[in-house]
């Protein structure tokens, strides 16, 4: 097993993943204002960029076009997800291996876990079964750590946000994606409750520029190793301009106000 700082989707220690498996979990409608985003060689032309250290997408998308990027871009192969017309419980259908993914050349893998949903036993298995895969081909895992369903009242619940991470660390996560519990005092705790496993804030919707990377200062200001954003990027008109500044914030621990300025 290699150390995940030793890994390409690591730099300096912080981690920031510009993700677009949203065709597939939310379908053409986060694309309906940026319809040259339909288009996955745009999103990966964005992902070149030096604060992007892996980019996820899906299996269909991985084998269409990332052998165009395979030299620039850290490919993070999301091994499972659902469109959001399934209408059940919270669950994830498995859509590749990781065996295909590191024959792809897949730099680490990710899943989605919906703990306290109907399905959670099947999804804690099947998480098993990957990440011991992973650990065959040296490939780091991240969790997309999501309590949802019936067990769960509030989501982003500070108490919610800690057991996310927590169960990352015991699953054997490396890096814990979880969404931010509503202030840096709750997600400090998520942290120290993540162990040595690498809490990154999941991006979510499309919010103001200074909204969005306010929030990102004070995740890296808790102790936080960085972030996994898609639409916060790919939506806007300057893509570019944001990664800039998210650069500065999570690679070089500036202020979101003198990230803006530059």
């Amino acid at each position: 097993m290699i150390p995940i700082d030793d890994t390409p989707i690591v730099r300096d220690g912080r981690v920031l993943i510009l993700a677009m498996d949203h065709g597939l979990e939310h379908g053409p409608g986060d694309f309906k204002n940026v319809p040259d985003k339909l288009d996955p060689t745009t999103v990966f032309d964005i992902a070149t960029h030096d604060a992007v250290t892996a980019m996820a997408v899906q299996k269909g998308v991985a084998e269409e076009y990332y052998p165009s990027y395979e030299d620039d871009v850290n490919l993070l192969a999301k091994i499972n997800g659902t469109s959001n017309l399934w209408m059940g419980e919270p669950d994830s259908a498995v859509n590749w291996s990781v065996e295909y993914a590191a024959e792809l050349g897949a730099d680490a893998v990710g899943f989605t876990v919906y703990s306290g949903s109907n399905h959670e036993v099947e999804m804690f298995e099947e998480f098993r079964d990957v990440q011991e895969q992973a650990r065959e081909h040296d490939l780091p895992v991240v969790m997309w750590s999501y309590p949802r369903g019936q067990g769960v009242k509030n989501d982003t619940k500070p108490s919610t946000i800690s057991y996310a991470t927590r169960i990352a660390l015991e699953l054997g996560a490396d890096v814990a994606k979880v969404k931010y519990p509503g202030s840096k005092e709750a997600m400090a705790h998520a942290v120290r409750c993540a162990g040595g496993v690498k809490a990154v804030m999941s991006g979510g919707s499309k919010t103001s520029d200074h909204k969005f990377l306010s929030t990102v200062e004070a995740v890296m200001d808790a102790g936080a190793k960085g972030l996994a954003v898609g639409r916060n990027v790919w939506q806007r008109e300057d893509p570019t301009r944001l990664l800039d500044a998210l650069e500065k914030i999570v690679h070089e621990s500036e202020t979101a106000d003198t990230a803006l300025e530059a």
